[in-house]
């Protein structure tokens, strides 16, 4: 007999979660195929970081703020995230949810599983716009919503050739080679894959500054990891070098949090009919990113999460300049101030997202997307000026470290480094090497590096986040408004002086009046 807990889908376990990734999939780094990316190490901790929030979804302390009812009608439960909202209230439960999600990963991965039920989510509010494929779009909301799977996305074209129109490289960028009965095949290669060798299924779409010209490559589609001709090859692992030439003290957050990216490449791979969401609609392929709600709603999750990694951050500096021995310099404390301001303004665009929303499709709401737009430019330039201050505040305390946690463990070295590495105000050494090593680690080693070049890139290139908020200014009339608002001042006065009663004239004391 089967029992109706039994029928529930229910979201993944960490447990299941894991296994999930136990498949055909085709994941490629230093020069080997990997068996199984769940015991390699160059990504076994980051699939256990991510196991640790989906556990995070059955857990009676974090259930409440995490998830809610599903609306798909199978009487179960879903992160917050993956169902559309309908009201403010709905959006603060949502962000919320974003935030506690953030916490497990101290802000550090970009792409964790709700990132890319930003745009699912978008499914289920309006599945007609992706006609004559609406019923795949309301088949993926509600098994992403049931199930909270795990997808990745690869929207952006490789940098080759961007001097010319998408379809003078069909070498290279992702294109239909043929239509069968079953589906589509494809060809080419996408990019950044972040974390994609630790999700199920792959979203491919098209975004840049370059739009698509021909129909065989106006394609938004979902392909499973494990599709035959789907290939992942990833750039070096950061959790890999930190198991090979350290310990979890020594780097601490690229052991546990490297999101690895990568390049997605299809060759001739099979995509089945209910698997494409738009094909051959060149206007609404170059158009789903803002149409689809997914850039309101992508800049939020974005926003929610930085927010978290900065208040990491943030208990960081204010340790490392206690251990310093600078806490109390005025300008320390001023550019201590400054980071906190940064976090602050970020926390405030995600609070004015969810409290002003925009209306979206059939009575849903959305994340307001001018302040979701302002938040794209200001964390490309908040980043490296926070990392900036920290190198300047902390300064040379982040170089004066042991080579590795075994320095303490040597009964030799072990008493000068107690006396000569120790932190001020009462601070040991061990506990100072401990905080340095971290901070090392957002700022220094090329984990810290890429976590710069992500927070510069992750919503955009640099020309393109700032001119889409004039796009959406002219497309959405606020440009008319604005201009109108300066007008109306303008047409306070002429030549002649003020044009109603309100001021007076200087006819009176005017030097220069005849």
């Amino acid at each position: 007999m089967v029992t109706q807990k039994q029928k529930v889908k229910l979201p993944l376990t960490g447990k299941e979660y894991l296994e999930s990734l136990k498949d055909n999939r085709e994941v490629w780094i230093h020069g080997e195929r990997v068996k199984d990316v769940t015991t390699h190490p160059a990504f076994r901790n980051a699939a256990r970081s991510i196991a640790r929030q989906y556990d995070a979804l059955h857990d009676e302390k974090t259930k409440a703020i995490l998830t809610t009812e599903t609306d798909t009608g199978n009487n179960g439960y879903t992160q917050r995230f993956f169902q559309y909202d309908r009201t403010v209230d709905d959006l603060i439960g949502s962000r919320d949810a974003i935030a506690e999600w953030a916490k497990i990963t101290y802000g550090q991965m970009g792409r964790s599983p709700d990132y890319k039920a930003s745009f699912l989510a978008t499914l289920g509010a309006d599945p007609d716009y992706y006609a004559p494929y609406d019923d795949n779009a309301r088949y993926w909301y509600k098994e992403a919503q049931e199930r909270n799977w795990f997808f990745n996305h690869a929207i952006i074209n490789p940098p080759v050739d961007r001097n010319k129109p998408l379809e003078a490289v069909r070498d290279v960028f992702v294109r239909v080679e043929e239509e069968t009965d079953k589906g589509v095949i494809v060809s080419g290669a996408k990019m950044v894959a972040t974390g994609s060798a630790l999700t199920n299924y792959n979203f491919v779409a098209h975004y840049g500054a370059v739009p698509v010209g021909s129909e065989d490559m106006a394609l938004v589609f979902i392909a499973p990891m494990d599709t035959p001709g789907v290939k992942l090859i990833c750039r070096q692992s950061y959790e890999m070098q930190a198991a090979v030439m350290g310990s979890p003290f020594d780097y601490p957050l690229s052991s546990r949090f490297d999101e690895n990216d990568a390049v997605l490449i299809f060759d001739r791979a099979l995509i089945p009919w209910e698997n494409v969401l738009i094909y051959r609609d060149v206007e609404k392929a170059n158009n789903f990113f803002p149409e689809s709600g997914f850039l309101h709603r992508f800049t939020f999750h974005g926003v929610t999460r930085l927010a978290v990694k900065l208040d990491f951050i943030s208990g960081l500096l204010l340790k490392a300049v206690k251990t310093n021995g600078t806490d109390q310099f005025r300008g320390v404390q001023a550019n201590v101030g400054e980071v906190l301001a940064w976090k602050n303004m970020f926390w405030s665009l995600s609070d004015s997202m969810a409290m002003n929303p925009d209306q979206g499709r059939n009575g849903t709401v959305l994340p307001n997307l001018k302040y979701g737009l302002s938040y794209r430019v200001f964390m490309s330039d908040g980043w490296p000026k926070i990392k900036g201050i920290i190198e300047n505040v902390v300064a040379g305390n982040l170089i004066v470290q042991p080579s590795s946690a075994a320095d303490f463990k040597n009964p030799e070295l072990r008493p000068l480094i107690d006396r000569l590495y120790r932190g001020s105000n009462g601070i040991t050494s061990l506990e100072k090497i401990k905080l340095i090593k971290l901070l090392w680690e957002v700022v220094g080693t090329e984990y810290g590096g890429r976590h710069e070049l992500y927070e510069r890139n992750y919503s955009g290139n640099h020309e393109n986040i700032r001119l889409e908020n004039l796009t959406v200014a002219n497309q959405t009339g606020a440009a008319d408004q604005y201009i109108a608002f300066a007008e109306q001042c303008m047409a306070d006065y002429d030549l002649d002086g003020w044009v109603n009663d309100t001021w007076l004239n200087p006819d009176d004391v005017n030097y220069f009046q005849n």
